[in-house]
């Protein structure tokens, strides 16, 4: 493509998104921070410091903005809960799985029983 395609093509794209409603590009925004903070939380082993990153962004912009996000805001709230929510799973469980490891280094090779899970707290 050549300049002058490229400069109409961005041209028409920035014609776009003026005529779109702000409420729809910011939502598509906060769409593009939780698939990032899912593919952090997906990893193996997951990347929790990335992923929190991104899960507090997000609940800036929901949190911040609430009322003002449109039909989406709804959709927004509870993505972000179930962010939230999988953070502290996974990060539970990370923590378990050391402290297992290390009673088991220090009890002489025996694992360590894990304690049943607590309530569900989706502040992370």
């Amino acid at each position: 493509m050549n300049e002058d395609g490229l400069a109409a093509e961005v041209e028409a794209m920035r014609a776009e998104l003026a005529n779109s409603p702000v409420e729809i590009v910011v939502a598509n925004h906060c769409y593009g921070l939780f698939e990032l903070a899912a593919v952090y939380l997906s990893q193996l082993p997951p990347l929790l410091d990335q992923a929190r990153l991104a899960i507090d962004a997000l609940g800036c912009l929901v949190d911040g903005l609430e009322g003002r996000l449109g039909e989406t805001e709804g959709q927004l709230k509870d993505g972000l809960s179930q962010l939230r929510l999988a953070y502290v799973q996974i990060d539970g469980a990370q923590r378990a799985g050391a402290e297992a490891a290390s009673s088991a280094g220090a009890n002489g090779g025996t694992p360590a029983q894990p304690d049943a899970p607590s309530g569900t707290d989706a502040e992370g």
